[in-house]
C-alpha cells in the first residue's frame, strides 16, 4: 500500500518524508527540489506490539508497514503540464491515498510560491489541479460510454454515473465527496480518479505554536475544510519532527516531555495514514516472533488467518 505526500513547493513535504523514513531526501528552499519521487517503507507504531515483545522476549518483532512516496510540489497549471505537472500527477495516480501537507505558519525566510500564507487557498490550488485532471479522464470515459451504448444499453448506467461525477467535479468538489451505491462503486473501479483517493491533511505549524498551546487560526481553517469532505487533520511541527527523528528513544521521550506531548506527530501521521487505507493489524505472539499482520478492516477471522 502506497501513500503519496503532496503539497505546494516549500511546505515541508520532503522534510516530513525525511522524518518519517530517515531516507535523506534532498530538501531545499526552492520549488521543484524533488522531481523523481522518493520512496520509504516504515513500520506502524503499535503499543500492543511493544507490550507483547516485553512479555515474550521474542527473537524477532515485526511491525506492520506502509510505503510513503515523496511527490514533488504541484503548482497552478499542473494539469496542463506546468511545473512538470503531468509527471507529478502520474506519480499521484500510482498511490492509494494522499497525505496533503499544508503550511500553517509565517516565516519570511521561507519562500511561499504564492507570496503569502493561506492554507485553504493552497489546498484548493492542489485540489483544483487534481479535479481538472479528473474531468479530462471522465470526459474520455463519457465519450467511450456513449459509443458503447449504441451497441449495448447496459452502458447507460455507467454513463449516468460518470455524468454525475462530472457535475460534482465541475462544482469544484472532489469525487470522494459523493456517496456512491454499490453499483456505482463498480463503475468507479475503472476510472482511476485522483480525487477519489482518501486524504489526510498535515497542518505544518511552528515551534512557537506548540509551545504557546494557542489556537492556530490557519489550522482551524484546514480543520473546517477537511470536515466538508470527511477528511482528518494532524497538526505538527515538521521542523521539530525532523529533530525528534534523529534522537534515540530516551532522548525523544525527554524532548516530547519538554513540549508537553504524549507522542510524536509523526507517529500520529503514520497511524492515521494506516487507518486512512482502511487497514488494521492483528497480532501473533510467541518466542520465535511477535508480529503485526496487516488486514483490511472488516476482514473475518478465518480470512485473516490464511
Amino acid at each position: 500500500m502506497k501513500i503519496g505526500i503532496v503539497g505546494l513547493p516549500n511546505v515541508g513535504k520532503s522534510t516530513l518524508f525525511n522524518s518519517i523514513t530517515n531516507a535523506g531526501a534532498e530538501c531545499a528552499n526552492y520549488p521543484f527540489c524533488t522531481i523523481e519521487p522518493n520512496v520509504g517503507v516504515v513500520g506502524v507504531p503499535d503499543e500492543r506490539l511493544d507490550i507483547l515483545t516485553k512479555m515474550y522476549n521474542p527473537q524477532k518483532t515485526t511491525h506492520a508497514v506502509i510505503e510513503f512516496v515523496d511527490i514533488a510540489g504541484l503548482v497552478k497549471g499542473a494539469s496542463k503540464g506546468e511545473g512538470l505537472g503531468n509527471k507529478f500527477l502520474s506519480h499521484i495516480r500510482e498511490v492509494d491515498s494522499i497525505v496533503h501537507v499544508v503550511r500553517c505558519f509565517e516565516d519570511s525566510n521561507i519562500v511561499h510560491v504564492d507570496g503569502s500564507i493561506n492554507p485553504v487557498r493552497d489546498i484548493e490550488t492542489i485540489n483544483l489541479e487534481l479535479i481538472l485532471a479528473d474531468i479530462e479522464t471522465i470526459d474520455k470515459k463519457i465519450d467511450k460510454a456513449k459509443k458503447l451504448i449504441k451497441a449495448d444499453k447496459k452502458y447507460q448506467f455507467e454513463l449516468e454515473t460518470l455524468e454525475k461525477i462530472k457535475l460534482t467535479l465541475e462544482d469544484g468538489k472532489a469525487a470522494r465527496t459523493i456517496n456512491y451505491t454499490d453499483e456505482e462503486k463498480e463503475v468507479l473501479k475503472e476510472t482511476f480518479l485522483l480525487t477519489l483517493k482518501p486524504v489526510l491533511y498535515v497542518a505544518n505549524i511552528s515551534e512557537n505554536d506548540i509551545l504557546s498551546k494557542d489556537n492556530n487560526t490557519y489550522v482551524n481553517q484546514v480543520v473546517e475544510y477537511a470536515k466538508s469532505e470527511g477528511s482528518e487533520v494532524v497538526p505538527l511541527c515538521v521542523k521539530i519532527e525532523e529533530e525528534l527523528s534523529s534522537l534515540d528513544n530516551e532522548e525523544k521521550k525527554e524532548m516530547l516531555k519538554e513540549f508537553g506531548l504524549d507522542e510524536s506527530g509523526l507517529d500520529k501521521v503514520i497511524k492515521a495514514s494506516y487507518h486512512l487505507l482502511g487497514l488494521i493489524s492483528f497480532l501473533t505472539a510467541g518466542e520465535p516472533e511477535v508480529r503485526a499482520w496487516t488486514i483490511k478492516k472488516g476482514t473475518k477471522a478465518p480470512e485473516a488467518a490464511r
